[in-house]
């Protein structure tokens, strides 16, 4: 199945990625990354306020733009290209947990204040929680419901990849308010958010790449360009292939996620076999910018080993590619 952006989605792409390299750099990423937030609140205000990624998917009468989940996914694909912390992963996984699973005042309450840009996050097990310190909007799966969490202790977990923000909830004391069904959040979230993690690590696997296939134009050895050796050209030409599938596999999911009408099942399967097959080529293409820029990949100053981390951090968060390999019927 062949899929190719609209008109409009292509000129969000373009709205979003010219905002970023603008606000995105690379000195940008590491200084958001190490802040009191995690993530640059500049940048995120004008995401939202701006362009409306927030609101993408929420439906008009909560005050959304009435899009979908594919135009989330299409954001997401270029905030992973940049390497930038941002809240929209979490915000965007919340969004849709509510959406298939809250009650109708819920919805009108809190949908609004996640389309305006308020940070949103969904807890689904006992682990850290994406975002779980810096979200107005919590929300978690406890037993049949879904439910609001307000007071909890939320302390900073340290991960491997700063610009992946972690929090490890303290339920003691908190307040839990029943907002809608329980089973019908987890599902769409945890296919959302494995649809999200593939959007990402696309924008990862091809900025990897374009970083590599650069340098190899730059890097000279015996008198030629690296870039010029056969052996270099087919790994290059190997990961260009994955990358682009990856990125077909993650739209066909998206779609699928984003149509009301699309099987459920069917969408399930594109979603683990995009996320597996995504994953992976992420994990690689990191591999590969690493080991063909040779020695000043592993320096501190390089932006190769940003790359690294972000690859392990997406194949943790919503499932590692054999997990969801297992979780396809053959």
């Amino acid at each position: 199945m062949h899929f190719e952006l609209s008109e409009e989605q292509a000129e969000l792409a373009a709205t979003v990625r010219g905002l970023l390299d603008k606000r995105a750099d690379s000195a940008a990423v590491r200084a958001a990354s190490v802040s009191e937030t995690g993530h640059d609140e500049a940048l995120w205000a004008m995401l939202c306020d701006q362009i409306g990624v927030a609101a993408l998917a929420v439906p008009e009468e909560y005050d959304g733009v009435g899009a979908s989940f594919f135009e989330t996914a299409v954001v997401l694909e270029e905030l992973g290209r940049t390497l930038a912390p941002s809240p929209l992963l979490a915000t965007a996984v919340a969004t849709e947990a509510l959406l298939a699973g809250g009650t109708e005042e819920a919805k009108g309450r809190l949908l609004p204040r996640l389309a305006a840009g308020e940070i949103g996050t969904v807890a689904l097990d006992e682990g850290p929680l994406l975002d779980g310190d810096r979200a107005a909007v919590v929300l978690a799966v406890r037993g049949d419901d879904l439910v609001e969490v307000s007071g909890a202790r939320a302390t900073w977990v340290e991960s491997m990849d700063q610009s992946i923000r972690l929090a490890r909830l303290d339920l003691a004391g908190a307040q839990l308010t029943a907002v809608g069904d329980g089973a019908a959040a987890r599902a769409r979230a945890e296919l959302v958010g494995s649809a999200a993690a593939t959007a990402l690590a696309v924008g990862l696997a091809d900025r990897a790449l374009r970083m590599t296939v650069d340098y190899s134009k730059e890097r000279v050895q015996f008198g030629r360009p690296i870039g010029s050796f056969q052996a270099l050209k087919h790994r290059l030409a190997d990961l260009l292939a994955r990358v682009e599938m990856s990125r077909s596999a993650g739209w066909a999911a998206a779609y699928a996620l984003a149509d009301p009408a699309s099987d459920v099942e069917e969408a399930a399967f594109l979603t683990h076999a995009a996320a597996s097959y995504a994953l992976e080529t992420a994990t690689l293409a990191a591999s590969e910018c690493i080991q063909l820029h040779g020695g000043i990949a592993i320096t501190w100053e390089h932006d190769a080993h940003l790359v690294f981390k972000r690859a392990h951090a997406l194949g943790q968060l919503y499932g590692a590619p054999h997990r969801h390999r297992a979780a396809i019927g053959l």
